[in-house]
């Protein structure tokens, strides 16, 4: 693979370059000594890359390259560094569309969902990039002789590991505070969606990146165990299961104390109200469980309709799910892409499944589908169910899929204690003409992102992350830029002669 790579090219063809999936110091790097593992292209499954797992010795050594590194990158000003991360935006929007076919390819989401995350990658780098010199830097006045300033500074080297089912955008959730605040970023994917991370790496290059400040080492869950337990890593930022989280949590106290961001999962509720707008409910609904196929961590898979509207609310719903497109991610009218691998599929189709043999009711979907020529790709249908009780397996573990089930409730108390009724806390939404009773719940809904007449709404700008389970830490905003930077205290005396007190 060359330094600089043609992105225009199908991932299709680029099978044999895209063995060389490691970037360190600056290259593309096939590694060699590490359990093999295949890259399937979820859309048809075929093999479109083989690739071996980095080894520890290949991991400490990437880390030693990024703190060799580190250092020069810190030393430039924020708007040096700004400038850099300006021009990675500047060339993500020029390779939109390739870099969206490659996540297409690389993820199964339909082809408008990932041009959508491709431009919310250009914009957080936008972001970070002009954010960093306004960070608070407090002064403090002790007395007349007396004061106090403030430093942000880098932490040192950031191990990020990165999720399957946002490959890109949560790439860059991670890197572009870490970069800005003047880290070094040593990054794992998720073997399951490796592509896009490590595509990055050449665009930063082509920015001005100097070399070894962004890396990429590939590899499944052995790999990221490596990097996070090292003692050379400073912090550590992962997005995905909370099982997984409450891992690196452990491995992160191990061998040495850390800073950790942590962005996991949750079992979210969308509360309809009697006076909302049963249209935009019913697209709520739909927002909140059937993007990237239902691989969202803020899905809101518990639909609490009010009694009085949930006939009709549940025969829109339906009518809208019958009639979107499960088909080909490339293809323009596609609207369900591809599960992103054959295991997953299964184990959604098992809770569907589950669901109906503990007396759920299928109202629509759930079924495998066959694509005409991609007859190998993992596709489902989205499934509704209703008849749920809370004491069913689907209502009390996270999914991840696109499985919605409709809950009427007669009383908002009742809605406000199932959507409380977990240990999780990532988001909730609220649908009602009476913003009154929306602010009113929203102070009562436990979760770090709470919408009203909308759903899954994210912005570079905004501070995004959760509750209890769900995680601590923030992406995004100036939340996320200060989790990469360490304060530092200085105390000053303009004092010629500092009194004694053992005098």
């Amino acid at each position: 693979l060359q330094t600089n790579v043609q992105l225009g090219r199908s991932l299709a063809n680029r099978v044999p370059a895209l063995h060389r999936l490691h970037w360190i110091g600056g290259s593309a790097v096939k590694l060699e000594g590490g359990a093999e593992f295949v890259v399937l292209q979820p859309r048809s499954g075929s093999v479109v890359a083989r690739c071996a797992s980095a080894t520890r010795a290949q991991i400490a050594a990437a880390i030693e390259t990024a703190r060799d590194a580190q250092p020069e990158w810190a030393e430039r000003t924020w708007l040096a560094r700004g400038e850099v991360l300006r021009k990675a935006a500047q060339l993500i929007r020029e390779h939109l569309e390739p870099l969206a076919v490659a996540e297409c390819e690389d993820n199964g989401k339909p082809i408008y969902e990932a041009r959508m995350d491709v431009a919310s990658c250009a914009e957080t780098f936008d972001f970070y990039a002009g954010v960093g010199a306004s960070l608070a830097r407090p002064h403090y006045p002790l007395d007349s002789s007396h004061f106090v300033y403030t430093r942000r500074e880098p932490i040192g080297v950031v191990g990020c590991v990165g999720a399957w089912n946002y490959p890109l955008q949560t790439c860059s959730w991670t890197t572009a505070p870490a970069l800005a605040a003047g880290n070094a970023v040593v990054y794992k994917p998720s073997p399951l969606s490796p592509l896009t991370a490590r595509l990055l790496a050449e665009i930063l290059q082509e920015a001005g990146l100097p070399n070894g400040v962004y890396n990429v080492v590939q590899g499944e869950g052995e790999t990221g165990a490596v990097l996070v337990e090292s003692p050379r890593i400073n912090k550590v930022s992962f997005i995905g299961s909370i099982m997984t989280g409450k891992t690196i949590v452990q491995a992160c106290a191990a061998r040495s104390i850390k800073h950790v961001t942590l962005e996991l999962g949750d079992k979210s509720s969308l509360i309809i109200l009697e006076d909302a707008d049963v249209d935009s409910a019913v697209a709520g609904a739909m927002i909140a469980n059937f993007f990237s196929q239902g691989q969202v961590c803020s899905n809101a898979i518990k639909v609490l309709v009010h009694r009085s509207i949930v006939d009709a609310f549940t025969a829109r719903l339906v009518a809208k799910t019958a009639a979107m497109k499960v088909g080909d991610p490339l293809d323009e009218s596609t609207k369900v892409g591809a599960v992103i691998s054959k295991e997953h599929r299964a184990k959604v189709k098992a809770y569907i499944d589950g669901a109906v043999a503990e007396g759920a009711r299928l109202l629509y979907g759930g079924r495998e589908v066959t694509v005409a020529g991609l007859e190998g790709g993992f596709y489902l249908e989205p499934a509704i169910l209703t008849d749920i009780r809370e004491d069913m397996t689907v209502c009390k573990e996270e999914i991840f899929g696109s499985v919605l089930l409709v809950i009427p409730f007669d009383e908002v108390e009742e809605a406000l204690r199932m959507a409380n009724g977990t240990d999780m806390g990532l988001a909730v939404g609220v649908f009602t003409k009476n913003m009154s009773k929306a602010h009113k719940l929203a102070a009562r809904l436990h979760a770090g992102n709470i919408y009203v007449n909308t759903y899954n709404d994210v912005s570079p700008f905004v501070p995004f992350g959760g509750y209890g389970q769900s995680g601590f830490g923030r992406e995004n905003g100036l939340a996320a830029l200060e989790h990469y930077t360490q304060l530092k205290s200085v105390f000053i005396s303009t004092d010629e002669n500092l009194q004694n007190p053992f005098q």
